[in-house]
């Protein structure tokens, strides 16, 4: 497909923006281009057809099943979109005086009492920008908490193996030295690792529950315990409350503070649909240290990001709250749960799971015992979903499964979806004993096919030079 630039005829134009409705005022001379910008010169039908065209090569929920392990791409309700695109909240100004704004500032007190009680949180900001910079508001706390407490000897955060990978590099951005502990064979925390990373330098620990292998670790209680004993604090990776929200609260596992991705778990955009909102929530003793906006909070304090965050993705996951109410916040999670574990049991047939046992909201294949049997490999069989009208799960990944296949449901797919899934892995099985060959270069019948991952990893093409 030919970039915009390289459709634009010279001359060619079109006239969509309404004509100004004010005094026009030019730039002032200092300020003004001294060379006209290269834009694309196109007709309105060129514009149309081509992200038409782009339309047509983007995959989303919408198109299908889409079983992104640990990134909970569901299905968002149209109502969500409808509310944020409300003239008075997606046209306010984050300066507007406070008596033009009351219905913004509802919207957020409304939100932190409702998110409040699912984490047993007792305050939260929404300034973070995202999951990760939720994290990264996370840890700041544990860190202002042993700074105002001059505990300075405290450098250390703990992260088990399994964890997503900006934990680490949160805990490291923050100044802090990371320490990795092994998991038990259960997939759960190993508790002798813990007991021995655990230290008067411990500043807390990272963690999430259930875990990025899909399970709930029964020794949670137990675990917080341990790092409150040693003088640390709790720190809760939301990513996987999807699967627990309603259920169980992470501030009565005892966590002390927890992000939350309402850009996942609340069902706004994801990933290009964005933005995110990672809002961060803590414990009554650390409420001094949350990050506000004057002007929004009407609270002084330190700031991570401008104003309220990203206000309409809150706008969205209030409007998904109040749909869904007390009673189906927590069937949304149950559901979540059930898919997952029938999809597990309907696969298990042919692919092993890499933990066989029930399972939280995702579950983890481990095809190293396929791949030496047949030569497919989890890619080859990601990529050959492709050709058979499923998005691939997430592969490789968590890092302590080898050949990994990672897949969630979520709850809003039907019965008769997951049947169509297992059956499709059930194809696959077959074909890679009987005829592996076409597998390895699959997929064939996408708009790309197989590109070389690495070199584009390692030398990205990110521009077109224009002349």
């Amino acid at each position: 497909m030919k970039l915009i630039f390289d459709k634009s005829v010279p001359g060619r134009s079109l006239s969509i923006l309404p004509p100004c409705d004010v005094e026009e005022t030019a730039l002032p001379k200092e300020y003004a281009r001294t060379k006209a910008p290269i834009l694309p010169e196109l007709s309105e039908t060129d514009v149309s057809r081509h992200y038409t065209e782009l339309c047509h090569h983007v995959y989303g929920v919408n198109c299908g099943f889409y079983p992104l392990g640990s990134c909970t791409m569901k299905y968002n309700p149209r109502i969500d979109e409808e509310m944020a695109q409300l003239p008075g909240f997606a046209n306010v100004h984050p300066l507007a005086p406070a008596y033009a704004s009351k219905g913004c500032r509802e919207v957020l007190d409304r939100a932190k009492t409702m998110l409040c009680a699912i984490s047993g949180m007792d305050d939260m900001t929404f300034q973070p920008a995202a999951g990760a910079h939720g994290e990264f508001t996370g840890v700041l706390l544990i860190k202002k908490y042993h700074d105002s407490r001059r505990d300075t000897k405290r450098t250390k955060i703990i992260v088990p193996d399994s964890a997503h990978g900006t934990n680490p590099a949160t805990a490291a951005m923050c100044g802090f030295q990371v320490v990795n502990i092994a998991s038990a064979p259960n997939g759960c925390v190993d508790l002798n690792a813990l007991k021995l990373a655990l230290g008067d330098d411990t500043a807390g620990l990272m963690l999430t529950n259930p875990n990025t292998v899909g399970i709930f670790d029964e020794n949670i209680l137990e675990i917080t315990k341990l790092v409150h004993n040693a003088g640390g604090l709790c720190y809760y990776d939301g990513a996987n409350l999807n699967a627990v929200m309603g259920v169980v609260r992470p501030g009565d596992m005892g966590f002390d503070c927890i992000h939350m991705n309402l850009h996942k778990t609340f069902a706004t955009p994801h990933g290009g649909g964005g933005p995110g909102a990672g809002a961060v929530g803590c414990k009554e003793f650390l409420k001094e240290f949350l990050p506000h906006s004057a002007l929004m909070d009407g609270v002084e304090g330190s700031q991570v990001r401008s104003f309220a965050g990203n206000f309409l993705v809150v706008v969205r996951a209030l409007t998904y709250l109040l749909t869904l109410g007390r009673e189906g916040v927590r069937e949304a999670a149950v559901n979540a749960v059930l898919n997952a574990n029938y999809l597990q049991k309907r696969i298990k047939g042919s692919f092993k799971p890499a933990y066989d046992r029930i399972c939280m909201h995702e579950f983890v294949l481990d095809l190293s015992e396929f791949k030496k049997e047949t030569g497919v490999s989890a890619l080859d069989i990601a990529k050959s979903l492709i050709d058979r009208g499923m998005h691939p799960p997430t592969m490789y990944f968590p890092l302590i499964v080898h050949e990994a296949l990672m897949l969630e449901p979520t709850e809003t797919e039907s019965k008769e979806t997951l049947d169509m899934a297992a059956e499709v892995f059930h194809d696959l099985y077959k074909q890679a004993h009987t005829e592996p060959e076409p597998m390895h270069s699959a997929p064939h019948n996408a708009y790309i096919g197989r590109p070389d991952e690495v070199r584009a990893a390692r030398t990205p093409v990110l521009q077109k030079k224009l002349s």
